[in-house]
């Protein structure tokens, strides 16, 4: 992509967090009434839930999606097999959800944007967060996948197979190296407390990609949940900012769906990209005559929120 091509990208984008089966029909309104170009998906859409993935599958958005730890719950896992709702030896809900949001699901992949001059690739699907092999399993079995070395590689490939030099990555959990304190955007809240519980492959990944000359604006993921289990004096950092510029976006902010004095407050978040670069961030939420109820300013280019 030439310089030219690069300035030309002005995008509104839309991040929505770990949903946890919070999504209603109103939620798709809300994204026409905010006006964004693209939807990004940072999975746990629910306990397997189907339905809930058919509904984000119908959207006619331009979107793309990677899947969650809870998007495998009662596959990935024995106790989860235990716990099944249904007959695994005839039903599948793993390969449902992935069946509808296809080519949508950039888990291990990328979906390319001719429109923008832009690709968005995936992280490792079906990710639990931190730096030990978990989730074996499923990584063998569906992708071929046996440790975070070839995790790491896999999507390396996908970053190969872009069509464009500016690339936005989209993962469950966030990288590694984005610190580790509890408050962190991949910090340990819980016993104990502290360490960095990002996806080392991931990280490698991303540090490959800008090794070899990419631009990439913008990171975005979610899993670690905005309020900390530790303490309620504060929050988790939803933002970093690299010394390469990239705006490194922690979208999970649960629940997504509250109600405030009989009114539903649904939330998004909301990337602003100029000329290629994250110029804002904002936390917003909907209200229900789908104007935005209240907002909060992560991040400006002139400014940065530490």
């Amino acid at each position: 992509m030439t310089s030219q091509e690069t300035q030309s990208i002005n995008l509104k984008i839309a991040v929505v967090g770990d949903i946890h089966d919070q999504w209603e029909v109103e939620d798709g309104v809300a994204l026409k009434h905010l006006g964004v170009d693209l939807v990004l998906f940072v999975g746990d859409f629910g306990n397997e839930s189907v339905e809930v993935v058919r509904a984000i599958a119908s959207l006619d958005i331009p979107k793309a999606a990677v899947m969650g730890n809870h998007d495998a719950w009662y596959t990935a896992t024995e106790w989860g097999r235990k716990k099944a709702p249904y007959d695994r030896s005839k039903e599948d809900w793993v390969q449902e959800q992935l069946d509808l949001l296809g080519s949508s699901h950039v888990g291990y992949g990328k979906l390319d944007f001719p429109a923008w001059n832009l690709t968005v690739v995936g992280g490792r699907p079906f990710t639990w967060g931190g730096p030990e092999w978990k989730f074996a399993e499923i990584c063998k079995e569906r992708y071929g996948v046996t440790s975070l070395e070839e995790s790491a590689d896999r999507i390396g490939k996908a970053v190969k197979s872009a069509a464009y030099e500016t690339i936005i990555f989209l993962g469950h959990n966030g990288p590694s190296g984005l610190g580790d304190r509890p408050e962190d955007p991949c910090g340990k809240d819980w016993h104990p407390i502290g360490g960095d519980f990002g996806d080392p492959d991931f990280g490698e990944a991303i540090s490959h990609a800008l090794t070899a000359g990419k631009t990439i604006p913008l990171v975005t993921f979610g899993h670690m949940h905005r309020d900390l289990r530790h303490t309620k004096k504060v929050q988790r950092k939803p933002i970093f900012r690299s010394p390469e510029g990239t705006i490194y976006l922690n979208a999970a902010s649960v629940p997504r769906i509250v109600e405030n004095d009989g009114e539903k407050l649904r939330n998004f978040s909301i990337v602003t990209l100029e000329a290629g670069v994250v110029s804002q961030v904002s936390l917003v939420w909907v209200g229900n005559d789908f104007q935005v109820a209240k907002g909060e300013i992560l991040y400006e280019r002139s400014r940065i929120v530490s």
